[in-house]
């Protein structure tokens, strides 16, 4: 190996380190979610899946990105304080859609799954995603905001989508990173991974500032 090589690859292998985050807790995700699941693997941290049943009414009174964070909030706390082991961190989430002053969450059936998308076909919508971070001591919580303009859609577009992808797991009834990402949103506003269910950068930040031992590490 020559010299160049061999010191671009131990300066390679020297920033991997730095930039991996060493978490002192075991890392629960509370999500079934496969996207949730795929996006915290991209960020190169270890985590065990624990779930459980949650409804997801909220007060009448809240909007926006309040629902989002509510929703996150009540999912965390669906695990009480003696459930979460000293050694533990758990991690929650709600996506939730919002457009013309309502929500929308996951819908029941096909006919509401229509009646969604033909809502959102030519129009911007926000995307809002509420994440709580919670250990025995610490908690903390905040919202990813993505703005998402869907193009005009045919009744044959919509109803080959759901027939075909069945998005009644979805938010808003639709998975960006299916069909309908590709042919209908012609743009975003903010983060792509928000809008598939996880703020990915917003939630290393947050690990990296409040529940990693290596913020300060010297190169």
């Amino acid at each position: 190996m020559d010299h160049v090589h061999g010191d671009f690859i131990t300066s390679f292998f020297r920033n991997q380190t730095l930039i991996m985050l060493k978490i002192p807790y075991t890392i629960i995700l509370a999500s079934k979610s496969p996207r949730r699941q795929e996006l915290l693997k991209g960020l190169d941290i270890e985590f065990r899946i624990v779930t459980k049943e949650t409804d997801e009414e909220f007060p009448s009174s809240l909007k926006a990105a309040d629902i989002a964070l509510y929703l996150s909030q009540k999912k965390s706390h669906a695990f009480s304080d003696n459930e979460l082991p000293e050694n533990y961190l758990l991690i929650s989430a709600d996506t939730i859609v919002w457009i013309n002053d309502h929500v929308m969450n996951k819908p029941q059936d096909r006919a509401e799954a229509v009646s969604m998308l033909k809502e959102l076909s030519g129009q911007c919508h926000k995307v809002f995603t509420g994440i709580t971070i919670r250990t025995k001591s610490n908690e903390v919580s905040f919202v990813g905001e993505s703005n998402v303009w869907f193009s005009q859609l045919t009744d044959e577009e919509i109803a080959y989508y759901i027939d075909t992808y069945c998005p009644y797991d979805k938010a808003g009834s639709y998975g960006v990173q299916e069909w309908i990402g590709y042919c209908a949103i012609e743009r975003i506003e903010g983060s792509q991974f928000n809008v598939m269910g996880l703020p990915v950068q917003q939630l290393y930040k947050a690990l990296k500032d409040n529940f990693s031992t290596n913020q300060n590490q010297a190169v």
